[in-house]
């Protein structure tokens, strides 16, 4: 069931988006090559306990840790360490999800580590496109999969690039995820019909291949990387469907 947010909870997932927002840009300072993920994990766990906050993901399902860090390959859910330190022509996407006063917000971006490639730099600049497409047409009345996947799947294509199918956004504020479930590529259907006061995530995982396909580290059991090993991008923003428009919750 979608549910439509009462004025006093899009005031409250508002400020929470505002936090996650705040904490991303916090971070961008401290993506340069050299500095591990569980650096990056750490200040951002700080930063938002600072702020009289909770990390979302931190043991959310078993989740050990506070932010998801995302190299090269992997399309999302990767997880912190030591071992793993940005280097000179990495593409990283970190995502933040805040708990405060019980509601949460929702926000992701992918950055360059130093001097990348052009088709890197690419693939990040048409991501950030597609979610840009995507948003600037949802209005209530319009159905969801009208507004994202089939804005989003046929731009991506466009440059050789393909939309992960396995994963998606979601419904969030009352709780990580609620309904609906945002898929990213044109499922042809008629599907949710957008209210105002619905808040959900638009978050497309982009691969530079044709190949959309993707495998789960069965080790650690959240890991998620391209089948293929091509780059892959993603940003994210929490977005409300206003009376007559939409607003972006986690835009600063």
């Amino acid at each position: 069931m979608v549910l439509i947010k009462t004025p006093k909870q899009i005031e409250g997932i508002s400020a929470s988006c505002k936090l996650a927002a705040q904490t991303l840009n916090y971070l961008s300072d401290f993506v340069v090559p050299g500095v591990s993920t569980e650096k990056l994990n750490q200040l951002a766990h700080r930063y938002i306990l600072d702020h009289h906050a909770t990390p979302a993901p931190l043991n959310y399902s078993g989740f050990p840790k506070s932010i998801c860090s995302s190299i090269n390959d992997v399309v999302c859910h990767g997880i912190p360490s030591d071992k793993d330190i940005l280097k000179e022509g990495d593409i990283v996407n970190l995502d933040i999800t805040t708990i405060l006063d019980g509601y949460y917000g929702d926000t992701s971006k992918t950055f360059p580590v130093g001097k990348i490639s052009s088709d890197a730099q690419q693939l990040i600049d048409v991501t950030k496109k597609a979610l840009d497409k995507s948003i600037s047409s949802l209005k209530p009345g319009k159905y969801l999969n009208d507004c994202v996947g089939a804005v989003i799947e046929p731009f991506v294509k466009e440059h050789g690039y393909s939309v992960v199918k396995d994963l998606g956004g979601h419904g969030v504020g009352l709780k990580f995820h609620e309904d609906p479930f945002v898929f990213h590529f044109d499922t042809k259907r008629k599907d949710t019909l957008l209210k105002p006061g619905m808040i959900f995530t638009i978050e497309p995982m982009i691969n530079a291949s044709p190949q959309y396909q993707v495998k789960l580290n069965k080790k650690d059991g959240w890991t998620i990387t391209t089948k293929d090993a091509s780059l892959s991008a993603q940003f994210e923003h929490t977005v409300l469907i206003t009376k007559d428009s939409y607003k972006i919750l986690t835009k600063l």
